[in-house]
C-alpha cells in the first residue's frame, strides 16, 4: 500500500481499534482496505435501539477528496436511507455545491471527515430523520403521517436483527 488514500485508511482504521467508539465497529471487508464492513448499533433512547444494522463503507481512490459511500446490507426502513440500503447524508455528497440548492457547501462533504465522523453522523441521522429531503418517500410519507405505523415497523425491523444473532 503506497498511495496516500490507502495509507490515511489504514491509519483510521488503526485508531479505530485502538479507541473504539461506541455506537459502531468497523473493520475490513474481504482484506480490502477500500471496503470496510460496519455494525451499527441502534442507539438508546432511538426507535433503532437495540438493533444490529450492518452496513458497507466503500472508500474512493480518491479518498479523502471525494466521500465514500456508505450502504446497510441489513434491513433499513428510515427517510434518509433509499431502499436499496444506500444512506444519504448532505456529508456523504460529493464537495462543492448543490445543483439543486438545498444543501450549502459547508453541508457536503469535506476531507477533514473521518470514518468516525461520518459514523457519528448516521447514528445522528437514526435518531432524527430529515424528512424534509427524503431518499425513502414511503419512510418519510409514514414517519410525517402515520407515526404510529413508521414506529411499528421499524420496532419489528429492529427485532429481526436481534433474531439474526
Amino acid at each position: 500500500m503506497t498511495d496516500s488514500s490507502a495509507l490515511l485508511l489504514a491509519k483510521q482504521l488503526k485508531e479505530l481499534q485502538k479507541n473504539p467508539v461506541d455506537g459502531f465497529s468497523a473493520g475490513l471487508l474481504n482484506d480490502n482496505i477500500y471496503e470496510w464492513e460496519i455494525l451499527v448499533m441502534g442507539a438508546p433512547d432511538t426507535l433503532y435501539e437495540g438493533g444490529f444494522f450492518k452496513a458497507i463503507m466503500t472508500f474512493p481512490r480518491d479518498y479523502p477528496i471525494m466521500p465514500p459511500t456508505l450502504k446497510f446490507v441489513t434491513e433499513m426502513f428510515h427517510p434518509n436511507v433509499y431502499p436499496d440500503g444506500t444512506v444519504c447524508i448532505s456529508i456523504l455528497h460529493p464537495p462543492g455545491d448543490d445543483k439543486y440548492g438545498y444543501e450549502d457547501a459547508s453541508e457536503r462533504w469535506s476531507p477533514v471527515h473521518t470514518v468516525e465522523t461520518i459514523l457519528l453522523s448516521v447514528i445522528s441521522m437514526l435518531s432524527s430523520p430529515n424528512d424534509e429531503s427524503p431518499a425513502n418517500i414511503e419512510a418519510a410519507k409514514e414517519f410525517r403521517q402515520d407515526y404510529p405505523q413508521f414506529k411499528k415497523k421499524v420496532q419489528r425491523m429492529v427485532q429481526r436483527t436481534v433474531d439474526m444473532l
